[in-house]
């Protein structure tokens, strides 16, 4: 009996292809919001946090954020080798024009000293790196990121070359490796010069930001509080200044992520009901016009459970049947995005497998009216209509 009223409610549906279709369409559309919203944003997401993860757990961020404060390089420094904090690294960050030989650019231009390389873990691939005796003669030297490089010589062989940095000019001593993007932004892009270069150069005396690498990932809490007591005493106020760490910086991403797919899963679940809204629309619509049909199957000895069970199975074959080809049209729309944006978004299965859960559901509840409508019309009236 069961393969028979699934039968007759394939039959219903084939009956009425473009019908069915149409009802089909709202669930369709809702399936691919779902899955396509929640996967491109989760995807982006774990490229972030990925991203803040390649930059280190022992990583510490800190910064001056009153005008007031002024912080000597050296104090700042005297923090390394407190046992927590290995090293540290302030630096002075601006945004300039470079130019050579007709090719300009705008670029974040950071001086540093020579443990920013071992803070931020960037190496030179060619040339070399900042060095202290740099700092002491301020001299006038630049070491660039890959895509600087190439933006300005056409090749990341800049080593030996001379780039104008406002209205001096600077010595290339170095290219950085390849790093690739990042949340806090590349190197790729930076060029990085000495740190007392870059304060002859902006005329900023005081340190207003600087880099902490903890001794290892187990002081790191130990490292933020000797920083976070360090620029108390300094300042003498909590608001004065920030202290940050990778590790809350992802906790952060992670509560934004599982924020975002609740909020975006939940606006595109509304196209679902929206749908199932529609299939009881055209439920009701069937069971008017089909209303011979019943009195018929009723009158040869069809139970009111059959009737009910054969409607209710149409229901769930529209909904689960259009969930099912948005699931596959949104394998197709990933792709696409992938293929447009450059990006490497996948699927999210568990989300997919949700969707369609949720169809079957939306199936079994928007067609239990019609479905009861059916069942309870009795076979004398249901003849009536012929």
């Amino acid at each position: 009996m069961t393969r028979k009223i699934v039968k007759l409610a394939l039959q219903a549906i084939v009956n009425h292809k473009m019908r069915s279709f149409l009802t089909m369409l709202g669930i369709i559309i809702g399936v691919m919001a779902v899955v396509i919203l929640v996967s491109i944003t989760q995807s982006a997401a774990t490229g972030i946090t990925s991203s803040i993860s390649d930059m280190g757990s022992q990583l510490i961020t800190a910064s001056v954020t009153s005008d007031e404060v002024s912080l000597s390089r050296e104090s700042v420094e005297s923090l390394a080798g407190t046992g927590a904090i290995q090293a540290v690294a302030p630096t002075i960050t601006s945004s300039e024009t470079a130019r050579h030989k007709g090719e300009s650019g705008s670029y974040t231009v950071a001086g540093v000293t020579p443990a920013y390389f071992d803070v931020q873990g960037v190496a030179v691939q060619s040339g070399r790196a900042i060095a202290e005796s740099d700092l002491d003669s301020s001299t006038w030297v630049a070491v660039l990121g890959t895509e600087a490089a190439y933006d300005l010589f056409g090749t990341w062989d800049a080593v030996g070359g001379t780039i104008t940095l406002g209205e001096r000019n600077y010595k290339v001593i170095g290219v950085l490796e390849e790093q690739g993007s990042s949340l806090a932004g590349s190197d790729d892009s930076r060029i990085l010069i000495p740190y007392t270069t870059a304060q002859r150069a902006t005329g900023q005396k005081g340190v207003g930001s600087f880099y902490v690498k903890a001794s290892s990932e187990g002081t790191v809490s130990l490292a933020m509080n000797t920083v976070e007591a360090y620029l108390l005493q300094a300042t003498r106020d909590e608001d004065a200044y920030s202290v940050s760490n990778q590790s809350q910086v992802l906790d952060t991403m992670d509560e934004v992520d599982n924020t975002m797919s609740l909020l975006l899963g939940g606006i595109a679940a509304i196209s679902l009901l929206v749908g199932g809204i529609g299939i009881m629309n055209i439920m009701l619509v069937s069971v008017t016009e089909r209303t011979r049909e019943i009195g018929i199957r009723k009158a040869v000895g069809a139970k009111r459970r059959h009737i009910l069970l054969q409607f209710l199975c149409e229901s769930c074959i529209l909904s689960l049947l259009g969930g099912a080809v948005g699931l596959a049209l949104s394998f197709g729309a990933v792709a696409f995005y992938n293929l447009a944006a450059g990006s490497s978004a996948s699927l999210n299965w568990a989300i997919g497998g949700a969707a369609i859960l949720f169809c079957g559901v939306i199936g079994i509840l928007f067609g239990s009216y019609p479905a009861a409508k059916a069942s309870r019309l009795q076979p004398i009236e249901a003849l009536h209509t012929l």
